[in-house]
């Protein structure tokens, strides 16, 4: 059974005219356990919509998402929630760190939300993302790629089944933008944690052996999805 099973997934928005824009038509999507694809796609061809839909943050407008033996749809608000923080990871590529907080403090705060606290393992974590000395730096403290890194400690704090990372390099020039792919993946595959990342940067896509365009599982047309 795959990791994760996608089958008439629909999501349709208004936009600013009034009218309905379906931006997510996805008939058919399977993803096995531990593996790692990239999903390639111009801006706007709906590739965040649709890891939203996948991790519970947005609700489809029809059709089923499995993660793990888990129907997706099945489940209330908080119940998706859990889910969630249980066995997905998101890697935003705004990174999304709390500001107030420290390096070791974002981790473990992503933690609370899942199986618990484990201060030992977070700290292993931001260890093998080279952050083993910047334990007590706040965001503003730290680089951009540093930064990152921390997204990418937190995403895998809580033993997640799968990574979403949303055009994580898009901050990155390209040397560290090499460099951040190579990290995640090796994160990942260390874990035993499948990866499903999208991007437009041919540079990013050309790292994965398992590359799909998403305008051909999609089936709104990229002019269609302006979301």
């Amino acid at each position: 059974m795959p990791l994760l099973e996608i089958f008439q997934l629909k999501k349709t928005f208004v936009n600013p005219e009034g009218f309905d824009h379906e931006v997510v038509n996805v008939k058919q999507f399977t993803l096995d356990d531990k593996a790692q694809v990239a999903l390639q796609g111009e801006s706007g061809s709906g590739k965040t919509t649709f890891l939203h839909l996948i991790a519970g943050i947005l609700r489809p407008d029809a059709g089923s998402i499995t993660i793990a033996g888990r129907a997706m749809s099945g489940l209330n608000e908080p119940e998706r929630d859990r889910l969630r923080a249980t066995t997905i990871g998101y890697i935003f590529q705004t990174f999304n760190l709390l500001q107030g907080y420290t390096c070791l403090e974002n981790v473990l705060l992503g933690m609370s939300f899942g199986p618990g606290i484990d201060k030992a393992f977070a700290e292993a974590l931001l260890q093998r993302v080279g952050l083993g000395d910047r334990l007590k730096h706040y965001p503003r403290q730290l680089s951009i790629g540093q930064q990152q890194r921390v997204a990418v400690a937190r995403a895998l704090a809580n033993k997640p089944k799968l990574v979403l990372a949303d055009e994580p390099t898009g901050n990155l020039d390209h040397k560290n933008a090499r460099k951040s792919v190579t990290l995640i993946r090796e994160a990942c595959r260390e874990n035993g944690t499948a990866l499903l990342l999208v991007s437009h940067d041919r540079e990013t896509l050309s790292q994965f052996e398992q590359v799909r365009e998403f305008e051909h599982i999609n089936q709104v047309s990229p002019e269609e999805a302006n979301l």
